[in-house]
């Protein structure tokens, strides 16, 4: 234990330094996997991506309404 806390030190107090982490990417990847599996395949990759795009894209699809 005490030699892997030390091979990984920098890393490790570079957290303690940037406060960033790959949870976002790894949140994402969650998503993506999900996606994948609820399709059992895709046609295109057009499609997938598409469909990516969408779920991860936090788009704001509400009509904006135009005031005069």
């Amino acid at each position: 234990m005490a030699k892997m806390l030390k091979r990984h030190l920098p890393s490790l107090l570079s957290y303690f330094l940037y406060r960033i982490t790959n949870t976002t990417s790894e949140g994402f990847n969650s998503v993506i996997q999900a996606l994948k599996y609820a399709a059992r395949g895709f046609r295109s990759f057009t499609n997938y991506r598409t469909r990516i795009l969408f779920f991860c894209g936090k788009l704001d699809l509400k009509p904006q309404l135009q005031c005069h």
